[in-house]
């Protein structure tokens, strides 16, 4: 099926420098929002605190719950409708880690039935330690950084052929990474330090494809981010999982492009490279529109339907699918004639030289 019929010319890297204003833009919001924020708002899972689940006998909307919590202290908890509508269930996210747990499940259930004046029943109450928190976030931190590491690795000997070079990237990453954590580097600057070590290895030993594909990948993770941030919601072992998947899906729209170009540098060996990259572009145009489509529909309908569980995993989804099709086109092919651009200037830095 094609939406876009053969022969259309859609100038994608004549608009390329509107694109890096708004990517900048949006990234420059994102570090903004995170700096004012004092950071990520990390929920329960990573920061630690106490996860409650009830069921009440009658539809109850979490400002009503919240009031019935404040007698306890806890009227700042996150409440989330869980399960099936029908089935009335509600987890009380609590981040306080100084609460007397002794006869905590008691007071919950009075309070509630006092409020209401109905029966509430209390189905589990689970505390994550501060310790077990860290570690999974750390966990978490790390799996994204093992995620970019083995993409670059992958992208760089399947399009340029240097397996080699990947192998010695990695090795230094690996050694990077080993020596950081013996000076108690924590992990997200760890992370940060990795990344930028990752670029600079990309640009100095020529790994034009890989540059691009992280590039796209840490503009997407970004952006995403600062969409949580911008309408704060918490950031849980389940957003890390749609990170993840995000990362996927940013990769593998970016690898049929890659193709394309690749296909198309050796057909047309006298053209310039930006018009190879904008019929490339076009050429796939109708395999990403009717992919990021579907899948839209699919992402929209867990995100109206869903219900208040899998809601903030499926916005993370919704965010990284639209912004991951629009890296693809405006991020990661853009970076390929930034690449010529600066060996352009080295072969006429050269013949400068050479007279």
């Amino acid at each position: 099926m094609e939406f876009i019929k053969p022969g259309t010319h859609i100038d994608f890297i004549g608009r390329r420098k509107i694109a890096y204003v708004f990517s900048l833009f949006m990234i420059a919001a994102t570090i903004a929002l995170l700096v004012w924020r004092g950071g990520p708002n990390y929920g329960v899972d990573f920061s630690g605190g106490l996860l409650i689940q009830v069921k009440l006998d009658q539809k109850r909307t979490p400002a009503e719950i919240k009031t019935a919590l404040e007698s306890l202290g806890l009227q700042d908890s996150v409440v989330q409708e869980f399960g099936e509508e029908a089935e009335l269930e509600y987890l009380i996210r609590v981040r306080k880690m100084d609460l007397d747990l002794s006869g905590l499940s008691e007071k919950v259930q009075s309070a509630l039935e006092a409020q209401f004046g109905t029966p509430a029943d209390i189905r589990r109450v689970e505390m994550v330690g501060p310790k077990v928190g860290e570690d999974l976030r750390q966990k978490a931190l790390f799996a994204l950084f093992y995620t970019i590491l083995i993409i670059a690795i992958y992208i760089s000997g399947r399009f340029e052929l240097k397996w080699l070079m990947s192998g010695v990237m990695a090795v230094t990453l690996i050694f990077i990474v080993y020596v950081a954590s013996i000076f108690g580097v924590s992990v997200t600057w760890l992370i940060i330090l990795a990344l930028l070590v990752s670029l600079g290895m990309c640009w100095f030993m020529n790994l034009k494809y890989a540059l691009g594909a992280i590039i796209a990948l840490i503009h997407d993770v970004a952006i995403t981010i600062g969409a949580f941030a911008l309408t704060d919601r918490e950031i849980s072992l389940a957003i890390i999982a749609a990170i993840l998947t995000i990362a996927g899906y940013s990769l593998n729209d970016t690898i049929i492009v890659f193709d394309r170009i690749r296909e198309n540098l050796r057909r047309f060996k006298r053209r310039p490279l930006g018009e190879t990259i904008n019929t490339s572009i076009n050429e796939t145009l109708s395999r990403t529109i009717l992919t990021s489509s579907t899948t839209l529909v699919v992402v929209v309908a867990l995100f109206i339907l869903g219900g208040g569980v899998i809601h903030d995993f499926a916005f993370a989804l919704l965010v990284g699918i639209g912004v991951g099709t629009y890296s693809s086109i405006f991020v990661a092919s853009p970076v390929l004639l930034l690449w010529e651009g600066r060996a352009r200037g080295k072969t006429k830095g050269a013949q400068v030289q050479s007279k």
